[in-house]
């Protein structure tokens, strides 16, 4: 484990440096959490049906969104993107690690850090500043239980993965191509419409949401946000999660397959 501990902590370090970029992505966020409030202020204020889950509760949900909105696999990874194209990604070749499990490791801190130096500012202003400004009613809050709260741990711990293993599909289609921007220009599209970052999930069709129930993209927002407001109960998000985790498994071992397939007759351009 020691090369994989290495590598994380490595482009940890290196992340981290990167504070006017969280900055500016900080301001961007609370700008479209902002956006986004108002949207949900004006639907709640108009609707001739009872929504899914109360007001508050989707105050929390939009703010979780944007505090945990770099987490969404969007792209692949860019320090990886550029040694394909360029060629050297020979130098990844010749390393005596599991080449998957390593690139596994970079591509946790890519989803990591970014999270952490843009959530703790967003937080504060969303659960702490907005109430002391008397617009309490549009806060994050607190979770909807102890139990919940412990659950939307391990459900973000499962989303992380999966955020993970998604991106790093993106990063190994880009084996097979020369630029790789097909799969990395769809692929958004289906995070966004599918993970609950624009949408809930209980607002979607029923027939739409059993068809979402199967797909792994919905583990990575709405889960974990719906087991933090509580409108996924305790014994459902123990399954929900190991959903999750099974998810995580099949697409380990799937990433790991098309990494091995794709070396095998793998052409390094440029050099």
């Amino acid at each position: 484990m020691k090369p994989y501990l290495s590598a994380l902590k490595a482009r940890f370090r290196t992340l981290l440096q990167y504070r006017a970029a969280a900055w500016a992505g900080f301001g961007t966020q609370t700008f479209f959490g902002f956006v986004r409030v108002m949207i949900f202020n004006a639907f709640y204020a108009s609707a001739s049906a009872d929504p899914p889950f109360g007001f508050p509760q989707m105050m929390s949900y939009i703010w979780l969104g944007q505090v945990l909105f770099a987490l969404l696999p969007t792209r692949a990874d860019p320090d990886l993107a550029a040694m394909i194209r360029s060629g050297d990604v020979a130098y990844e070749l010749i390393r005596p690690v599991r080449l998957y499990s390593y690139w596994f490791a970079r591509e946790l801190a890519w989803r990591t850090a970014p999270v952490l130096l843009r959530a703790t500012p967003m937080v504060v202003v969303a659960a702490f500043v907005f109430p002391l400004v008397g617009a309490g009613r549009f806060a994050l809050g607190a979770p909807a239980s102890v139990a919940a709260g412990a659950l939307f741990g391990l459900s973000l711990l499962g989303a992380l993965l999966l955020a993970c293993c998604l991106s790093l599909l993106i990063s190994t289609s880009m084996l097979w191509t020369l630029a790789g921007e097909g799969f990395s220009t769809i692929f958004p599209v289906i995070v966004w419409s599918l993970s609950g970052i624009v949408l809930p999930m209980p607002f979607f069709p029923e027939g739409m949401q059993r068809v979402f129930r199967l797909l792994p993209f919905r583990g990575l927002m709405d889960v974990p946000f719906r087991i933090y407001i509580g409108s996924i109960a305790a014994r459902e998000a123990v399954l929900e999660v190991a959903l999750q985790l099974a998810w995580v498994a099949a697409l380990v071992w799937l990433g790991s397959a098309l990494v091995r397939r794709g070396l095998r007759r793998v052409v390094i351009q440029g050099g």
